[in-house]
């Protein structure tokens, strides 16, 4: 058996999560609270950059 599927599921359930809270944020989030002032690229950048883009949306992309 090449995976476990057990082995899987946190790993994806982790990445769904951090994607979810990462929308959200992004969502109630002013435009000019988001670093570039536009809301689209972080979006896509949350949802087709796995794992990382939520990450790198934290650190980099919200203006506290």
């Amino acid at each position: 058996m090449p995976f476990d599927i057990q082995l899987l599921a946190p790993i994806i359930a982790i990445q769904l999560i951090l994607a979810i809270i990462a929308l959200i944020d992004l969502a109630r989030r002013e435009a000019y609270r988001v670093a570039g002032g536009k809301k689209w690229p972080w979006a896509l950048g949350i949802i087709f950059i796995n794992t990382l883009g939520p990450i790198v949306y934290f650190f980099v992309g919200r203006k506290d």
